[in-house]
């Protein structure tokens, strides 16, 4: 026999003593079955009756075939035959190559094919290499194993590739006409874990069993920290591994951990399952054991699914949350979430006992933009109980807790497209005050506006002159407007003081060019306000003025007209000289001033008067029936009056420090300082309006924010605090009296690997932002560790590809400060009405390690706000979490052990301690 060594070529072999064509078939049929096992697809047909290799004669030809490197028989074909029965179905459908570093070589005697050092055979999408692949045509065995090389170490273990599945065991014994297989210690990654085996038995193609297997998690393989030790198994690839007695090993050493017989499934698609709960005692309110977070997963479909989630506490307290999600591609993606909690404090008969229910609904709804590019539907809502999140024991967001404000909007617009274009939405929309119970809503609020129309511009060019830029456009605002109270919401009382009413504008407007540098504009608005909500108002017989509610359409029109001229006048101040460089080199300031005029009319003819008698005698009592509208009532006074407005920015071009740099760099000094007030004309007295200074800035780099507010009035006080036509300059004062002023200033500052990382992209800030909570985690930060929603399962890989040898050189850190100041004086009360400063930080001591904290503190009050203290611990296929709050109202803390993986999330250990409620 002669070898052929080549190197990572086709082997071509030359064999006289085999008939070529059946070595052919026991060759290829050999290895699709081989490797047909380790891709645990179906496995392809194989012939009825296999074909024995047989001596060739002396008088067959051989050649070598090209393809695949094997010897082909020549024959005589004789043409005047011709075989009736149809041929069978190729075998194989694709082309077989395979080679080896070594050689590849066939023992006649002990019909032995052999394929040493770097084997590699392809078919199709199939690939395996191994150290040496043997093919037994006697035994119909195929054998893949690993090599020894002098030191004793063994090498090239086989690696079996089909698509995204990769088995990779030490050796491979296959038998060809049983289909049966073992395995010896082989890794096979099933939905998310990995299975390690000594010994695994293929039954079929769909049933492995295996013997003293591990099941794990983890991403060291070689040494993983945990397993579940399973002694006999049955696999079922892709759909389910059950198991007899199993129990979990922490770095090889056995823990208590186990069960008698488990059940993993396997699938890639949503399965529906049950939702293992937490379980702990409630010391602090009595109600004493609790089972929380347990109840069952519905994977109804690829686009919609369903959780039910309950609360359990042995004193009778209970919760029910119902929570999906739903998501059409290219079209929408929402979610929906009910939560119902019944509370009992204490026990029946006990002076504590007391018993509540509190709700919140919560639903978001967002549609693609390129699902219907002239509609759309969109939902945001957050409502329920005032009470739920201050009171709630399994809430998920602690920070909103501080949250005074719920609110919801669920709107649909269409857009008529055309000349002019026609828009069009229906807005439902609710506001919710959790301090006053207090809750104002409009179902619906029905908008329509048609785009503005130059009835006198030309057909073609732009317009120029007054009369050209003439436009109008009709706008219409209709409501149904509730206000009600959190005792009455979902009841009928509600709609008893619902008001209806609607806002017709057609406003005019043209703009102009004034002396080449003044842009000057004027306009017309015209409005017609329909109501159903009227009042009468009379005196009766005891002297009492009652206010008579009537309902019925009624209307009144009103108008105005206002104009104003502005213009925007730049300075450069240059500080640059000849052979001198500064520092500052110019600042630049844009100063943009503004006058307008506007009239509005009296309508004194939608004013009545009713007769008072009282002691004084006769008096009348002027009214308006309107006074109920939701668009307001019409003007009883004439007002002509003169705003004056003045807006500033300054710039500066200064050296940049980067020498390289050729262009000095520019910073904004303010980015806006404006001055505003307006002088009545048609008053009798106080004509002036107090002044408004507002401003703001960015510094440091734009990390810091400064907004800055004062309110100014000219005019003196009296004896009792109000306001008097004197000027406060004439009455020995200054020239302005300072009322009101505020502050509020905001720095982040991060470190380097933080400054890529959006806080907004943080799905637990998503989850309080959902919850109408705040966008930073000034308030604390939302923390449910079982909930695997809420955590950034890429932390610890990210962590893990930055982490370097020398890791303190790179410390992940953020730090988040929000100060605010406001100062009231409009009654001489000179008083700091709020003082605070709140701040919020993240650390990362090391790949594996992470603290933060959130905390604030009140000068007026002289107390800290909502403190939380964050603890985070990366133990590879593990995570721990301790979140505290040390003191306060909300004083609690939460602890929680348990396993990364999704599909090993029940088991945990949560230890927690909720806050004393009835405080």
């Amino acid at each position: 026999m002669a070898i052929q060594k080549p190197s990572h070529t086709l082997a071509k072999i030359h064999l006289k003593a085999l008939r070529t064509k059946s070595f052919h078939i026991l060759f290829t049929l050999s290895f699709t079955v081989f490797i047909n096992m380790f891709c645990f697809a179906q496995e392809l047909p194989k012939p009825k009756d296999p074909i024995r290799p047989k001596p060739i004669t002396d008088t067959t030809v051989v050649k070598t075939d090209s393809i695949i490197g094997l010897p082909t028989p020549i024959k005589e074909i004789d043409s005047t035959q011709k075989d009736s029965v149809p041929k069978k179905k190729e075998f194989l459908t694709d082309i077989v190559k395979y080679k080896a570093k070594d050689y590849v070589s066939m023992n006649q005697r002990l019909q032995q094919t052999t394929l040493y050092n770097e084997a590699e055979v392809n078919y199709g999408d199939m690939n395996i290499t191994s150290g040496i692949i043997i093919i037994d045509h006697n035994k119909d065995l195929v054998y893949a194993g690993r090599l020894k090389d002098t030191a004793g170490v063994y090498t090239q273990s086989p690696v079996f590739t089909q698509g995204a599945n990769v088995v990779e065991p030490d050796s491979i014994i296959f038998n060809t006409v049983t289909k049966k297989a073992l395995i010896f210690n082989s890794r096979t990654e099933q939905s998310g874990g990995t299975i390690i085996s000594e010994v695994t038995k293929k039954e079929n193609d769909s049933v492995y069993f295996v013997k003293n297997a591990k099941y794990t998690t983890s991403e060291n393989l070689d040494d993983p920290e945990y397993y579940f030790l399973m002694r006999r198994a049955k696999i079922v690839p892709g759909k389910k591994v059950v198991t007899g007695l199993a129990n979990m090993f922490i770095y090889d050493v056995p823990t208590p951990i186990g069960v008698p017989f488990a059940y993993f499934p396997m699938s890639d698609k949503q399965t529906s399952g049950i939702i293992f709960p937490s379980f702990g005692e409630d010391n602090g309110n009595d109600r004493g054991y609790f089972l929380q977070n347990g109840g069952y997963y519905f994977a109804i479909s690829d686009y919609i699914d369903l959780a039910v989630l309950g609360d359990y506490y042995t004193n009778g307290s209970y919760g029910l949350r119902l929570e999906t999600n739903y998501v059409t591609r290219y079209r929408y993606n929402g979610k929906l979430s009910l939560r119902y909690e019944n509370l009992i404090n204490s026990e029946r008969g006990f002076p504590d006992y007391s018993k509540s229910t509190i709700y919140n609904i919560r639903w978001s709804h967002s549609q693609d933009a390129k699902a219907n590019p002239s509609s759309r539907f969109s939902a945001s809502v957050n409502l329920g109980s005032s009470t739920y999140f201050r009171q709630s024991i399994n809430q998920l967001n602690l920070s909103n807790s501080q949250n005074n404000t719920l609110s919801s909007s669920i709107s649909y617009s269409k857009s008529f497209e055309g000349e002019p274009q026609v828009n069009t939405s229906i807005t439902a929309t609710h506001s919710q005050n959790t301090n006053t119970e207090v809750i104002n809503m409009t179902l619906p609020t029905f908008q329509g506006s048609v785009s503005r129309v130059f009835p006198f511009a030309p057909k073609t060019g732009s317009k120029k002159g007054v009369i050209q830029n003439i436009n109008f456009q009709y706008n219409v605002r209709a409501e149904n407007r509730i206000q009600t109270t959190d005792s009455l919401f979902f009841k009928s009382e509600m709609f008893d003081e619902a008001k209806i009413g609607a806002l017709h504008s057609i406003p005019v407007s043209t703009n102009f060019k004034v002396f080449k540098y003044f842009s000057m504009s004027a306009n017309v608005n015209l409005e017609e306000n329909w109501t159903y909500n009227t009042i009468n108002k009379f005196q009766n017989e005891d002297g009492e003025i009652i206010t008579e509610d009537l309902k019925g359409f009624d209307r009144f029109l009103t108008y105005n007209f206002g104009t104003s001229i502005g213009t925007t006048i730049y300075g450069m101040f240059n500080f640059e000289k000849e052979g001198k460089d500064p520092k500052i080199q110019a600042i630049r300031h844009v100063i943009r001033p503004s006058i307008s005029y506007n009239i509005n009319p009296a309508f004194d003819q939608y004013y009545d008067s009713f007769e008072v008698i009282d002691a004084d005698g006769t008096t009348k009592e002027e009214y308006t029936r309107f006074q109920s509208s939701i668009f307001g009532a019409p003007n009883q006074n004439f007002s002509s009056s003169l705003g004056i407005s003045l807006g500033n920015n300054f710039e500066a071009k200064v050296r940049d420090s980067d020498s390289t740099a050729t262009e000095p760099k520019k910073i904004k000094l303010l980015n806006n300082l404006n001055f505003s007030t307006s002088y009545n004309f048609a008053a009798d007295s106080l004509r002036w309006s107090p002044m408004r200074v507002s401003g703001g800035t960015t510094v440091l780099n734009d990390k810091m924010n400064i907004n800055f507010g004062a309110t100014l009035d000219p005019y003196a006080l009296d004896n009792n605090n109000r306001r008097v036509n004197q000027f406060n300059i004439d009455n020995g004062g200054s020239l302005f009296r300072l009322t009101s002023a505020n502050i509020n200033m905001s720095y982040t500052l991060s470190s380097k690997t933080f400054d890529d990382t959006k806080q907004e992209d943080d799905p637990a800030i998503q989850e309080s932002i959902r919850s109408g909570g705040r966008a930073d985690d000034l308030f604390g930060k939302p923390q449910d560790f079982a909930d695997r929603r809420l955590s950034d399962e890429d932390k610890s890989k990210q962590n893990k590809e930055e982490s370097t040898e020398f890791y303190n050189y790179k410390i992940p850190w953020s730090l988040r400060l929000a100060y605010a100041v406001n100062y009231s004086n409009s009654t001489r009360q000179n008083e700091i009405s709020s003082h605070s400063l709140m701040f919020s930080g993240d650390i990362d001591l090391s790949p594996r390690w992470a603290i933060g904290a959130s905390s604030g503190y009140d000068f007026v009050n002289q107390g800290f706000t909502l403190t939380q203290l964050r603890f985070e611990r990366d133990l590879l296929s593990w995570r721990m979490n301790f979140s505290w709050v040390p003191f306060g109202t909300y004083n609690s803390w939460n602890f929680f052990i348990g396993i990364k993986s999704s599909l090993l999330k029940d088991i945990k250990y949560d230890k927690r301690r909720q806050r004393d409620q009835r405080l």
